[in-house]
């Protein structure tokens, strides 16, 4: 807008909550709106308008008609505030109506033109009040409320000096040299309480001080212009980001607790009234590529920024957002893309992104035209932006298919008919659908294409682990299994009834479950068997087979594979393995940040002793060639007697730890305790235990949870904050352990370090 208005529209609310400059900051109800008009050209002022939104109103008069609740006029005399007239409504739906009829009204009356703005003292009762009630309500509101004039910018163009958070009305009155008549109760520089209620003549008389220093800027000898107001975003542009590009530190905020189905649409909706520069909201992934909760949203100004940290704590549906303050490199890790194919892609504006995951591995654009089109459906066809150009493949750097793939959809009813065919069949695989964003899209291609943007464990002390010695050698004997696609619900009594037969083959001890980072199973499994016959006759016959799950109804086929000691060990030591057991050697090595429970047994059945799978002497000399002796990394170490490592009997184990490796060489099932070995004298090795509770007691929760390896505990060292003096945030624990020695093997439980 350049041209001048011709009336301003001087307002003013008040919620039940907090005033002043912590205004709308504590999620309460709009319960005031006072509001005048100014003639711009005449330099007039109108009547004093007030309207109260009394909420317990609509309980006692629910056999009145709707404008007997809506409307309740009294006349001047009749009002404690001091207003001409007075409105009462009984919800903010009818509240915004009738404000907006008594303004049309008294603007087309006045008969001097019929443009008009909003004007208020800062920003808070428009960005902080009316647009969060009102989106979080999903009520529409008028045009006119997003844009209007900040009576403090407006100031400061005449009074270049002035602090624009020090301005209020008072402070602009009296440079203004207005006359002042408002109780303490809103002086600034009195001691009064933020969260105190307003006395409702004091906004009537805060309008009526507002009117006058516009009219005072209007007049000689400033005779200013209202030509340029703010502007409230009415809806959220998505868009693309360049990792070259420079973002501001001051304008990103990390927003954390967001529902996992929430979208960039439903966090723009959580901070209605604030301006999200275009592509701003970035949901974040966790290491398995799903939504962690947590997004980093990039506003247009620092100003924006700061009013956003307000609403932390402000509700999305019935879940609390808390809202922090982040960096402009943490956004360009998440949103940031450098690939052309993905900038093509998301070159098209207004184009909704649905998200697709399980893909066959041999799918082709043709496969998923005909998934979202059928021929034989045409009720259900969703056809596809752009055909095959608007179908995006996630691949390896490789050129390998990972499985998901990324659409574009001209509207939004393409894309709920889309979303509809969530889990439908695709060949033999059924297909997840989820509805995502343009920086989804570019965290998906980093994740795949380069290293991972957020490491899945922290980088170890020391060095340790030699890639090359981890290798099994090619003639490796293949006496166990592997066993991938688990249903989650699975326990060791699911897996014995699934062997069957084999069950009397498996070692004791011999069955490894995997965990993932949160200590739920991961649906890989790893069981020793006896001999290698077994194993690839236990593969053949039992390979994708269906196992049901006691605990739950669903029932999942298992990939069964036979493999060796070696590649399950290297597994557990944070490798990976080809699961068609070929080219194994020339795979990553990449640790993939699992841990697995301790080894459960069943305690109906007996086993035979499990054979070593290294030999003691060889581990022993390993391990003095790569661990420092304790004393260099541990100043003071303290000694520990050792005592009896126990395990509860009742209890399962689940340690969740950085990297997969072995466990205890026990079952809590089985056995109640086992004496500890006399101390070794091979050397000690540096653990380190990470994710440690913040409220946990210390060295004694740890002795209580290594109590299951047979092995004298030299010394604890707890890592703290030096500028607090407790335990910082997620650090770790540091612990010298000798080699445990174990019937399967020689490995330790914990990150080595």
């Amino acid at each position: 807008m350049t041209a001048q208005v011709d009336y301003l529209v001087v307002v003013f609310t008040a919620t039940s909550g907090a005033s002043g400059e912590l205004l709308g900051s504590d999620e309460k109800d709009l319960v005031q709106v006072v509001w005048q008009l100014v003639n711009v050209n005449n330099k007039t002022l109108g009547r004093v308008n007030e309207l109260l939104i009394r909420s317990d109103l609509s309980d006692s008069t629910e056999e009145k008609t709707e404008e007997d609740v809506v409307v309740e006029c009294k006349e001047e005399d009749e009002t404690a505030s001091g207003a001409d007239r007075v409105y009462t409504a009984t919800s903010l739906d009818s509240g915004i109506n009738m404000f907006n009829l008594q303004l049309t009204n008294e603007v087309n009356s006045a008969g001097a033109g019929t443009s008009f703005c909003l004007c208020t003292d800062g920003q808070l009762h428009i960005r902080q009040v009316i647009h969060p009630e009102a989106a979080s309500k999903n009520i529409l509101v008028p045009d006119f409320f997003y844009s209007f004039f900040d009576l403090r910018k407006e100031f400061k163009n005449h009074f270049p000096t002035s602090d624009l958070k020090a301005l209020n009305a008072l402070v602009m009155a009296e440079s203004l040299s207005i006359p002042v008549d408002i109780p303490t109760v809103w002086d600034p520089t009195a001691n009064q309480e933020p969260l105190t209620v307003l006395p409702a003549e004091v906004a009537v008389k805060q309008v009526r001080l507002m009117s006058n220093i516009i009219l005072a800027l209007l007049s000689e000898p400033y005779c200013h212009r209202f030509s340029n107001p703010e502007r409230v975003s009415e809806r959220f542009e998505s868009g693309t980001c360049s990792k070259m590009e420079k973002v501001c530190d001051n304008t990103v905020i990390r927003a954390r607790g967001l529902p996992w189905q929430s979208s960039d649409q439903d966090i723009a909706r959580f901070f209605k009234g604030l301006n999200i520069a275009k592509g701003g909201a970035a949901l974040c992934l966790n290491a398995q590529g799903r939504r962690n909760g947590e997004a980093l949203v990039r506003f247009v100004s620092e100003e924006h920024r700061d009013l956003a940290l307000q609403r932390h704590k402000h509700h999305m549906g019935n879940r609390y957002i808390e809202v922090y303050k982040a960096t402009g490199e943490d956004f360009l890790k998440i949103a940031g893309g450098t690939s052309n194919e993905v900038a093509m892609f998301l070159s098209r504006e207004d184009q909704i992104i649905v998200r697709m995951r399980g893909l066959p591995f041999n799918a082709t654009h043709d496969d998923v035209l005909r998934f979202f089109s059928p021929e034989d459906d045409l009720k259900e066809t969703c056809p596809i932006s752009g055909g095959k150009e608007g179908i995006l493949f996630v691949r390896y750097p490789d050129g390998r298919p990972t499985g998901d793939a990324f659409v574009l959809f001209a509207c939004e009813e393409h894309a709920q008919c889309a979303l509809r065919k969530h889990k439908e069949l695709l060949g033999k695989r059924y297909i997840e659908l989820f509805k995502s964003t343009a920086a989804e899209v570019q965290q998906v291609l980093n994740r795949y294409s380069s290293a991972p943007l957020i490491p899945v464990a922290p980088p170890p002390l020391v060095s340790i682990m030699p890639s090359v010695p981890l290798l099994p050698p090619p003639g490796s004997v293949r006496d166990c299994l592997r066993l991938r696609g688990l249903p989650y619900t699975a326990s060791i009594e699911d897996i014995l009834t699934f062997l069957g037969e084999f069950t009397q083959d498996v070692r004791q001890h011999g069955v490894h479950m995997v965990l993932n980072q949160q200590g739920r199973p991961s649906g890989d499994c790893f069981i020793q068997m006896t001999s290698a016959e077994r194993a690839l006759q236990a593969s053949q016959r039992l390979h994708k087979h269906v196992m049901s799950s006691q605990r739950g109804a669903n029932s999942r086929y298992v990939e069964v594979f036979p493999c060796s000691a070696e590649e399950m060990g290297l597994v557990l030591m944070g490798g990976s393995l080809s699961h068609t057991h070929t080219h194994t050697h020339n795979r990553s090595r990449s640790g993939t940040g699992l841990s697995p429970p301790p080894c459960l047994s069943p305690p109906s059945y007996s086993f035979t002793p499990v054979q070593p799978i290294l030999p003691t002497d060889a581990a022993a000399a390993a391990a003095a060639a790569l661990y420092p002796p304790i004393g260099q990394v541990l100043l003071a170490p303290r000694p520990l007697h050792p005592g009896h490592a126990y395990y509860p009997a009742s209890a399962q184990l689940y340690m969740n730890y950085t990297a997969y490796y072995p466990s205890p060489p026990g079952s809590p099932n089985t056995l109640g305790f086992f004496p500890a070995h006399s101390s070794m004298s091979s050397p000690g090795g540096l653990m380190r235990m990470p994710g440690l509770p913040y409220n946990g007691s210390g060295v004694k929760d740890i002795i209580s949870a290594v109590q299951g390896y047979q092995g004298p505990m030299e010394s604890v060292s707890l890592l703290t904050n030096s500028l607090m003096g407790q335990t910082s945030a997620g650090e770790t624990s540091l612990m010298s352990l000798p080699l445990i020695t174990k019937p399967g093997g020689q490995f330790l439980d914990l990150t080595l370090q």
